[in-house]
């Protein structure tokens, strides 16, 4: 499906089209539109989310609205105590007819696969998906599987609810770019929720693909290629070391952290269609990128301290770069 050259993709078509799939998106996602283009930039730069919020807020619905917008092929994997990481991974069968081992793809074999409640599977579970996440291939039997191309990660988590359920260990939080919350929508997008589904007379909304696999890979490549002076950079790597330093933090966003940060915030830029990346950009993304990624001290659990809390306090005490747009294309670096 991906073999071949990629189309030939500019930062302003690439930007173009990506309006083009969140509006696809809007079609059967009512409101969300920052949450959205904090998934859609993440897609984009190669990464996996972390949906998490309370049930009915529309996770399911804007995984697969998103697939489908894009032209990739969608996979639901439910997590439950009970589920084996071959469950996930896939397994070897004997296939009687021609007396061999035949092996079986599991649902992690897919283009973008919704990991539905992810923290109520055990930690072995948990821990077979960080080969795929990391590396988009799969061990099974000695045999390595590579993975669909582009590969995704769209995994969610109840916040509240604990009964039965797994915290995931920092090491695959840190695999997560982004962690991202819809929330409960404004009374008058609540209302259009319902308006469209009694319009309609059907449950499911029918949404036409916008591009393909090939097309999202051409707009990753057009992420590489967003320039980030070293004055943005510098301001990435001083916020990540500031969360080390907070005194509401046990652990602060490692260097992994950083390199979070840069790459979201190019693939920020290019929604908005610019092929450099400016402070604004960083700030409105690190939310997203860092406040999973810290461990607070013991005793701010009870008292409701959050990481995005540390993470808001930062952007408030870092001095923000003045850039000179003069140089942005000259440290377009690596991820």
């Amino acid at each position: 499906m991906t073999a071949g050259p990629l189309p030939e993709m500019s930062v302003e078509e690439a930007g173009r089209t990506a309006g083009r799939v969140l509006e696809e998106v809007g079609r059967a996602v009512v409101g969300n539109h920052h949450a959205l283009r904090l998934v859609l930039a993440t897609v984009l730069a190669g990464g996996h989310v972390l949906l998490e919020d309370l049930p009915g807020l529309g996770k399911t619905l804007a995984a697969r609205s998103l697939a489908t917008a894009l032209g990739l092929d969608f996979a639901r994997a439910q997590f439950t105590p009970d589920l084996l990481p071959a469950d996930l991974t896939g397994s070897y069968l004997f296939h009687q007819h021609s007396g061999e081992m035949v092996f079986r793809p599991g649902p992690v074999h897919t283009q973008v696969l919704l990991a539905d409640e992810i923290n109520r599977t055990p930690p072995k579970t948990q821990a077979a998906l960080l080969e795929a996440m990391q590396e988009h291939q799969v061990t099974v039997e000695g045999v390595t599987h590579p993975l669909g191309s582009p590969f995704v990660v769209l995994a969610t988590a109840n916040p509240v609810e604990h009964e039965g359920t797994y915290p995931l260990p920092e090491a695959q939080l840190d695999r997560f770019l982004t962690r991202v919350s819809f929330g409960y929508p404004a009374a008058d997008d609540e209302l259009d929720v319902v308006l469209r589904r009694v319009a309609r007379r059907r449950e499911e909304v029918a949404l036409d693909a916008v591009t393909d696999a090939r097309g999202v890979l051409a707009m990753q490549a057009c992420v590489e290629t967003v320039g980030v002076e070293e004055s943005v950079g510098r301001y990435c790597v001083d916020l990540a070391a500031a969360t080390r330093a907070h005194r509401d933090t046990a652990v602060g966003a490692s260097p992994r952290g950083s390199l979070a940060l840069v790459l979201l915030a190019r693939a920020w830029a290019l929604l908005e269609g610019r092929d450099f990346v400016v402070p604004e950009d960083v700030k409105t993304v690190a939310p997203a990128v860092l406040a999973h990624r810290l461990v607070l001290r013991p005793e701010l659990w009870l008292g409701g301290g959050s990481g995005a809390e540390v993470v808001r306090d930062v952007l408030g005490s870092v001095p923000t770069p003045s850039t000179s747009g003069s140089d942005h294309g000259a440290s377009a670096g690596a991820r």
